[in-house]
Parts: C-alpha cells; structure tokens; sequence
C-alpha cells in the first residue's frame, strides 16, 4: 500500500514536471536562447551579422550554429540567382519560378484568398531555392499615376492595401520564410527616390499612409520591414527616429528586423540609434567599410553606441530566424518549385484580376463558333513582361503571351489575322526617363496594315497599353498618354470595324478618354505572370467571367488627380508636401465631386447582379461595438460570376474635414444564375474614427454616420442610416 502510495505520488509529481514544461511559454524558451546566444558572441561576430556581405547574402556564425541567411527579390515570383557580387545573373538552370500578376494586378482580384495562395506557392518556392527572406509585399500608396512602381504596389486606398497584405503575409511566413514588407515609408515616387523629402501632415500618415504597415506587423506578423530611399520630414527613412523607433518599434510593437533598401544607408550612429537592424546593398566595394560594419565595431569601442544597442539589432536577427526556423534546419518546410498547383494558382490570380471597364452591345463574350476570323494587333499581343521592372524582374519558367493562346485554343478553327499596329520606341535607361522621349510616332505603314486586317475580319482584339519602359523602378513616367502612337491606331481600327476590343496591358493609371467612347469593349489585363495569354483568352472567349475591379481611380486626365493639381508633385528643391492631405485617390475624387473616366472598385461582368436588403443589426451603437452590416447578393442574369460588394462609411456632418465615403469592407461573392446570398460584414465603430492632431489620437465624433452598399465608389446600391452615441 505505501509503495502504490509512492508510485502514485511519484506519478503525479512526473506528470506535473512535464505538464509545467510543456506549460511553458515558447517566446519566453525563445528569448532564453537568443540572449545565450548574444552573450556566446564576440562584437566581431555581432557587427557581421548587422550587414550583408554580398548582394542578397548576411553572414552567419558557424561556430554557434547560426548560419548565412539569403534573401531575395520576389514580391510576385522568386528572382533568379544573382552574383555574389555583382549584378549579374548567375546562369543557374534551377531557378525558373512561378511568376504571379504584378501587385496592382492582385489587388484588382479583390479576394484576398488569392492574396493567401500567392503567398503559399511563393513561400514554398523561395524554401525550394533555400531562401529565408522574401523582399515583399510592397505596399506604398498609389499617389500619382505616374510613378514608375504603382504596378508592383497595390492601391491608392488603405483598407484594400491591408485585407490584401496580411493573408499574403501570413501565408508566406507559414512556408518559414520571412516576409519584408516595403518601402517604409511615403515611397510614392521613383523621381529623386534617393533624396527626396517628403512632408504630410500627421492625420494623413495615420489615415493613409501607416494603415497599409500597421496591419502587415499587428495583424499580419511580417517579420522584417524594409525602409525606403526618401526623407521623411528631414530624416532619411533608414535613420528616422520617429518612424523606426516611436511608430514602429514603441507602438507598433515591432520585434523584427528593419532593413534597409539597397544602398539606403546614410550613417552609423544616428541609424544605430533610431533602430535599424540590418545595412544592405550599400554602394562601397570593401563590406567592411559599410555604415554597420567597421564604422559600428570602432564607435562601440569608441563608446558612441552601447554594446546593448548592437545586441538588440543581434537579437532581433536572431529572433527572425528562430521563427522561420533557421536554427531548426530539420523541421523546417523543404520546399517545392513550379509545380502545376503553383501554375494554377497563377493562372487563378491572372483570370481574378482582368477588369471589364466597358462592354456595350454585349460585344464580349466573343462566340468563337460563330466567327470565321479575327484580327489581333498589337505589340502587347506578342510581348512578354515577366523579365522586366528591375527588382520584380523574373526569370520564370514560361510566359504565354495572347497570340500564342488565342493561337493554341482556336487557332484550328478560326482564321488569325495578326498585324504589329504598332513598334515599341522607347528605351530602358535605368535611373531616368529619357527612354520615353520620342515615342508618340505615328507609324501609318503599321497602321494601314492593322486596317487592312480589321477589315477581313469579323471581330478585333487590339493589345496596347504600357510594358516595363514605363512601368519600372527607378524612374517615374513622363505623362498618362498611351505611347506609340496607340490612340490613333485604335481610333482608325475602330473605324474599319466597329467589333473592336481593346485590351489594355499596364499596371498604372493611363489616360484612356480618346478611345473609351471609340470601341465599344474595353478590358484591363495588367501585367498577367506566366499565365497572362491563357488568363484574358478565357476572358474573350467566356470561359472566365470577369470578376476583376479597378484598385485605383482612372482618370480623365492627369489634371484631375490631387497630386498633380495642387501642383505638388514631384516636388521643388527636392521637397514635396503632400497638400492634399487625406484626400487621396476616389476620396479627392468623390469629395470633390469630380468625375472621373472610371471611378475606383468599377469593373463589370458577363452577368448581372442586385444588391438589396442592407441592414445594420441595431441603429445606435457605443463607440466600442461592432456594426454587423447585412445585405443579400443575388446573380440575376444567365452565367455564373462574382460581384466585389463593397461598404462606405460616411460621417455628414463633422468638425473636420472627412472624404465623401471611405471603404471600410467588401467580399466577393461567387453566385450561379438565380443564386442569393446573404452577407455580413464586420465593421468596428472603432474603424469609423478620424486622427484628431491636437488629442494626438484617434477620435470619433458623437453623430450620424451613412452606412453605403456599392460596386463601386461611383456606385451606391443603398445606404443606411446609424447613431454613434
């Protein structure tokens, strides 16, 4: 009996040790171990682990089991192996990717569950290529129409910006690969992106301009933050103790890594103190003479900067690492390249994302059956574009452009008449626009030709828009025009046969009102990834619905946008203020009541759809609940599609300025003919709120607000009424 008694108590006591170890908390296991490992360092060690040392490579420390950790471009497919040190391609024969639409392209989905699958393939392919950082997603406000990386960013508009930015985050870090989002902050412009200084006012960067980041790190958990090339009120971004330190770090309660971007290091104590981890690209040949390499280890001894801000930049890398388990190399995810579940979820992406901006007369879908021939034009029709735009160039394992599958699916049946229209006269210069000079010629020998095809035919596609002369890194574009003489060719080919569709390839805002009352079909592709021809095939042929929305305003002009009709862009002296303050995009638009040639979230379908009963579950509310917006969705014509039902929050009367409606939820919804579906949308009295600068926090006023039920900010279905008390 006594030694049953013991067993038992011995039992217990074995039980309660194991259940307080597995009790424990796995962040406090983890600091544990980082701060042992610190302390095992040598300042040598620490200081190599602050700077790369090549292009895309940081140091590790054998000794202690900390290894290199790569990093690489990627925000829609992995980049190809680049040198050591230098630019070049490496020549591997293994790095072809899957190469996702550009990011402009992924918002205009408007589903953020192709947001998660793009990060699954991408995490899972930069795993197969032994990568540990993935430089992505940018998320930089789309401010001007002309800035070179509007295609590689998302929106003009926060809200979108954030729904799309943490599943994509959250999926790709799931892979155990560490996301890097980008560039922090206010990096709207390539003209002067390395000097110039931007200036906004306090309520624009928390209503426009932080939102977008704050959710990556709070909600998303990116792990790495990457800063960008400007000034942020007279401070460079990588050294801004307001940015790195007060906002992200103290109250966004960042723990990860704050890297620069390539070559954006300016100091060494200044950056050492405002919370910068991690130095890389920096334009000097001997790594040692980086700002975080032997300048850091001499003003340590110096006594400039304490050893404990040294270990806190050791401790975040270290942290980093943990979490995508570097230093757990055996239960780390291996990985998988290009398989056809990636290839699907690009095509998926492709086909989500085509925006139907006009369709009168029913012209689209195209009956292939019933057609003897069509006329393709156009230089887009035969470009491919995944190899361009610098940083988010890829080297992908195909790319179909839209002659060749309009070729491979009905090139039996249907008689092809292709015709440039068209050359391409603009050049690539990396760092300035020059290359778009010259390149408005009207080539009518192209022209005549693309005629005399459209003629003999019974229906016309024409491809134009943009490629990556225009939209790139490093430079912004010199105007909104379609280049190459393009309007004119459109305009003539119009003429001879009014079946004429056109196609626009781009990923940034043009200016499309000479030809948007010619034709009577108008589709946005963007820039596609590998699958761009089979994706706007099926579109044409109606195969896909287009389900696709504008994530930007289009305007009429370039005039009509804020920026450039306050005149504050690019700037004077190397200084832009952003004057227009939050209204930024369709809230300049809608508050101003200027009408634009498509307003922000339009795009229409191959069906219809009716949006009705919008409800909210109570009529007043305190300022901590929750409005549970109700409404039902209902597919009224005869194919099976999505519509993107998107919900504005007005506040009529305020004692500030507030835009005309914001977005404050949308869900796409998938409907078969007849189908309804009841929807509710969660929206945070909270999220109703405005920044109030002299409480120097967020504030919402006692009052009405106007809940909105759109397809698009243009659009309002119905709106109700509720009382915040």
């Amino acid at each position: 009996m006594i030694k049953s008694g013991l067993m038992l108590s011995l039992c217990l006591l074995m039980s309660g040790v194991m259940q307080g170890q597995k009790s424990k908390n796995p962040g406090e296991v983890q600091e544990k171990r980082i701060l042992a490992l610190v302390k095992k360092m040598t300042l040598e060690e620490k200081i190599g682990l602050l700077h790369a040392n090549s292009k895309f490579y940081v140091s590790g420390v054998e000794r202690l089991g900390i290894p290199e950790w790569a990093l690489s471009d990627g925000p829609h497919g992995v980049r190809a192996e680049i040198n050591r040190h230098d630019w070049g391609y490496s020549g591997w024969t293994n790095d072809s990717s899957t190469c996702f639409p550009t990011g402009t392209a992924l918002a205009a989905s408007w589903n953020p569950a192709l947001a998660r699958e793009r990060g699954i393939v991408l995490g899972e392919e930069a795993r197969f290529r032994k990568k540990d950082v993935l430089l992505g997603p940018g998320i930089n406000i789309i401010r001007s129409p002309l800035c070179g990386r509007n295609f590689e960013y998302l929106s003009e508009d926060p809200f979108l910006i954030s729904a799309m930015a943490v599943p994509y985050i959250q999926a790709l870090q799931s892979k155990d690969v560490a996301a890097s989002v980008k560039h922090y902050l206010a990096n709207n412009q390539e003209d002067n992106r390395f000097r110039i200084d931007v200036s906004m006012s306090e309520r624009a960067l928390r209503e426009i301009y932080l939102p977008g980041f704050k959710a990556a790190i709070t909600d998303g958990g990116a792990l790495t933050v990457m800063a960008a090339y400007n000034k942020f009120r007279g401070d460079w971004c990588s050294e801004n103790d307001y940015l790195d330190r007060n906002i992200l770090r103290n109250e966004l309660g960042f723990k990860g890594v704050l890297m620069t971007d390539w070559d954006a290091a300016h100091s060494t104590v200044k950056a050492a103190f405002a919370g910068l981890d991690l130095e890389m690209g920096t334009d000097k040949k001997d790594y040692n003479d980086w700002y975080f390499a032997n300048p850091l280890l001499q003003a340590v001894k110096e006594g400039k900067v304490p050893i404990s801000v040294v270990d806190e930049k050791v401790s975040n890398i270290l942290r980093v690492m943990m979490k995508i388990k570097m230093l757990d190399d055996k239960t780390r995810v291996k990985g998988s390249m290009n398989t056809p579940e990636h290839q699907r979820a690009a095509y998926n992406s492709a086909a989500e994302a085509v925006v139907l901006l006009k369709n009168r007369n029913k012209v689209l879908p195209i009956d292939f059956t019933k057609i003897k021939s069509i006329a393709v034009i156009g230089d887009n029709a035969t470009r491919k574009h995944t190899n361009g735009g610098l940083s988010s160039e890829i080297k992908t394992l195909y790319e179909v452009t839209p002659l060749e599958a309009l070729t491979r699916k009905f090139g039996n049946s249907v008689k092809i008449n292709y015709a440039p229209g068209y050359e391409k006269q603009s050049t690539f210069y990396e760092g300035n626009n020059k290359g778009q000079s010259d390149t408005k010629k009207v080539d009518w020998n192209l022209i005549d030709a693309a005629v005399d095809a459209a003629r003999k035919s019974d229906i016309v596609v024409i491809f134009g828009g943009l490629n990556h002369d225009f939209d790139t890194e490093s430079f912004d574009r010199l105007d909104m025009k379609l280049p190459y003489g393009q309007e004119t060719l459109i305009q003539e080919v119009a003429k001879a046969n009014p079946k004429t569709i056109v196609v626009i390839i781009a990923g940034s805002p043009l200016e499309i009102s000479g030809i948007a009352n010619r034709v009577p079909s108008i589709l946005w592709a963007w820039y596609g990834g590998m699958e761009a021809g089979n994706a706007v095939t099926d579109i044409l042929s109606g195969k896909v619905n287009p389900s696709g929305k504008m994530p930007f305003t289009l305007p009429v002009s370039l005039e009509q946008t804020p920026g450039h009709a306050l005149g504050n862009y690019p700037g004077h002296n190397l200084r832009v203020n952003y004057e227009e303050d939050i209204l930024v995009g369709y809230r300049w638009f809608d508050t101003k009541k200027i009408v634009p040639q498509f307003p922000f979230g339009y795009g229409l379908s191959y069906t219809t759809f009716e949006l009705s009963g919008l409800n909210a579950d109570k009529s007043t509310y305190h300022k901590e609940e929750v409005i549970h917006v109700k409404f039902v969705v209902r597919n009224t014509g005869s194919a099976f599609g999505a519509e993107v039902a998107q919900v504005y929050v007005s506040e009529p009367i305020c004692s500030v300025l507030r835009p005309d409606k914001e977005l404050k939820g949308f869900e796409k919804v998938f409907l078969q003919p007849g189908e309804a579906k009841t929807i509710e949308l969660p929206v945070k009295i909270s999220d109703l709120a405005y920044y109030d600068e002299a409480l120097k926090g967020w504030k919402i006023e006692p009052g009405e607000f106007l809940l909105h039920l759109a397809t698009s900010s243009g659009d309002i279905c119905q709106t109700v009424k509720i009382t915040v008390n």
